[in-house]
């Protein structure tokens, strides 16, 4: 018997007449409302020789290419063809689009705006980016029309519609005039019967995951507040797909 497994069995002695029990935390992947874990997440990537956002694609997510397919359909539409200073992202979280994004223009500024610390301080180390605060909803520290790609994935089909709704007000002020803004949302478009049934049939209990807005509904938002859409397509999420789309501020 190891010297661990000796270790625990002693503490479950200790702790029993509380009716507890020390186990081996482990991740539900499937779960939005948790983050992914750190350490075992790099370690595991390492191990596999890939990217964070790659070893996410392809090992947990099983979706491999998943992020650089956007990313491609990004630079397709645009995105990146013109000269680039400041990049906004919410919600980054490992930072495969982040990654991704760096390799197709080098901005003076990257800001991020993340909820997960841990994530958001390795972030800020490996790629020098600016972790502003956050309360999930508004991007107070950063200045209006001062940014050329406001971008953010895999956030709002996981989030409520009042934080969404706010988040796109934001977006919009923070975009300069000829910036990009970038996201992706469950449309009606993304559910067919096939893919409701999928849902339906994968038991996952993840409050507000996943979220649908109406495509009409994000259209019209951003083209009444000064934003042309310049196209859309669709990206894989979960049990379904996501509409990602590419609007431009005027």
């Amino acid at each position: 018997m190891s010297f661990r497994h000796s270790t625990k069995n002693a503490l479950n002695w200790l702790v029993s007449p509380f009716g507890l029990e020390i186990r081996r935390r482990t991740h539900d992947w499937s779960d939005t409302r948790n983050f992914i874990p750190l350490e075992e997440t790099l370690a595991a990537s390492e191990r596999m020789g890939l990217s964070v956002g790659d070893y996410i694609d392809k090992v947990l997510n099983n979706i491999p290419g998943a992020t650089q397919f956007t990313i491609d359909e990004m630079s397709r539409f645009g995105t990146f063809s013109q000269a680039i200073q400041t990049v906004l992202e919410i919600g980054p979280g490992s930072g495969r689009y982040l990654e991704k994004t760096l390799a197709l223009c080098s901005p003076s500024r990257y800001e991020i705006y993340e909820t997960s610390v841990p994530w958001a301080s390795f972030l800020v180390k490996r790629y020098g980016v600016v972790f502003q605060p956050t309360n999930g909803g508004l991007l107070n520290s950063t200045t209006d029309a001062s940014c050329d790609l406001v971008h953010a994935h895999k956030v709002f089909s996981t989030i409520p519609f009042l934080p969404t709704i706010q988040y796109w007000s934001e977006m919009v002020r923070v975009a300069r005039r000829g910036a990009y803004v970038v996201f992706d949302i469950m449309t009606e478009e993304c559910l067919d019967m096939p893919t409701l049934k999928e849902w339906r049939l994968s038991k996952i209990d993840n409050g507000s995951y996943p979220a649908t807005m109406p495509r009409a509904v994000a259209i019209e938002f951003f083209t009444t507040n000064d934003c042309s859409l310049v196209g859309s397509f669709f990206v894989p999420m979960g049990k379904g797909r996501t509409e990602a789309f590419i609007f431009r501020k005027r």
